[in-house]
């Protein structure tokens, strides 16, 4: 038996958790920032790192006080390094760093983004990963940083083949909700609004979907686009408006137009990650990351999956950021004596993704 404790500290939330054997949670404990950072209709950076000082050792106390355990009985730290807010994760590795220190653990850096997708993995007896049936899989990753497809294949190699070119879809509906005033974060509002309006009443662009009458680039084939979406919702909600301001949509033609915007969007991601499934030949789809907490694209997910692939989709609680995916990931470097030493830095973009560590290498 392997207890890796794992923190997260690479945007607005601070998360601790200890898990056991890269699967069963022990603890999982979340101080959110939400409300800091609503006022300013998005993430502050250096907020962020003040608050994630604020609160780390006593996350960490309160992981370490649910799972019942000493750092005598933790084998590893985990610690996102990357990708990420810089300021945001500088607090969570130096703490981390300060662990091993103290306590002579192993460190571990864990890539964020693969993180995300081995959150479908967490917590569940359905599908084992190490399954060959699963391969190849798709996974789409979508974030307010992240919308990206990426290919595994049983032998562990992994390769990202589409990717935004500019907003993550995560962004373009927390900005859609900002451009009309309906808070932070906007894609549970949005969700929540949507809820009781028409999704085919308005017809947004989806973009690099060929759907434009314009001839798609090969290049852009899996990749995705939804800055131009951004604009289109700015230009409609100021021509409805009473007065021109985009502010000021309301009523039925504000759910609406936020129940068309956001199929837009699960449109988009659906269709585009289920292009690649079937180009790849893929047997199974993951989705993950934190948008994918939506329902609508939840259901349509699991619901327009191609015949015969498995969908795979993390359990909401581990579709945000939080660090028990950071510390399930953490378990298979572990087992492949696979360290970082105190050297170990952070970074803010995403690094080359060439394999993932829960599928080993044949030999």
């Amino acid at each position: 038996m392997a207890l890796i404790l794992g923190i997260e500290s690479s945007c607005d939330e601070t998360a601790v958790a200890v898990v056991e054997n890269g699967k069963k949670v022990i603890s999982n404990a979340v101080s959110s920032q939400m409300a800091k950072h609503a006022v300013y209709g998005g993430v502050v950076p250096e907020l962020a790192a003040r608050e994630h000082l604020t609160a780390i050792e006593k996350v960490c106390n309160e992981a370490m006080t649910a799972a019942g355990v000493s750092f005598d009985e933790i084998d590893a730290i985990a610690v996102t390094h990357a990708p990420g807010l810089v300021p945001a994760l500088l607090v969570g590795l130096n703490f981390a760093k300060g662990l091993v220190a103290a306590y002579g653990k192993p460190l571990i850096g864990i890539n964020h983004f693969l993180a995300h997708m081995y959150g479908v993995f967490i917590d569940s007896e359905q599908y084992e990963f190490d399954d060959p049936a699963l391969y190849p899989m798709a996974a789409l990753v979508v974030s307010g940083g992240h919308t990206s497809i990426v290919i595994i294949t049983e032998d562990g190699r992994a390769r990202v083949v589409g990717s935004t070119i500019d907003d993550a879809a995560g962004e373009c509906l927390d900005k859609g909700a900002k451009m009309l005033n309906l808070g932070y974060p906007g894609g549970p509002v949005i969700e929540k609004l949507a809820a009781s309006g028409d999704i085919r009443k308005y017809n947004f662009p989806r973009s690099l979907t060929g759907t434009a009458g314009k001839a798609l680039a090969p290049e852009n084939r899996f990749n995705f686009s939804f800055s131009g979406l951004k604009t289109a919702l700015l230009y409609h909600a100021r021509n409805l408006s009473p007065d021109g301001n985009a502010e000021h949509l309301e009523g039925q033609v504000l759910t609406d137009t936020l129940a068309s915007y956001q199929e837009a969007v699960v449109d988009v991601l659906c269709t585009k990650a289920f292009d690649a499934v079937k180009h790849f030949r893929c047997r199974s789809a993951i989705l993950s990351g934190g948008v994918a907490c939506n329902t609508p694209l939840r259901r349509r997910f699991e619901s327009t999956v191609p015949r015969g692939v498995i969908p795979l989709i993390a359990p909401k609680k581990f579709c945000t950021d939080n660090a028990a995916m950071v510390a399930g990931l953490a378990y298979h470097y572990y087992a492949a004596g696979k360290f970082s030493d105190l050297t170990l830095d952070t970074f803010a973009r995403l690094p080359h993704i060439t394999e993932v560590p829960f599928r080993r290498r044949s030999a």
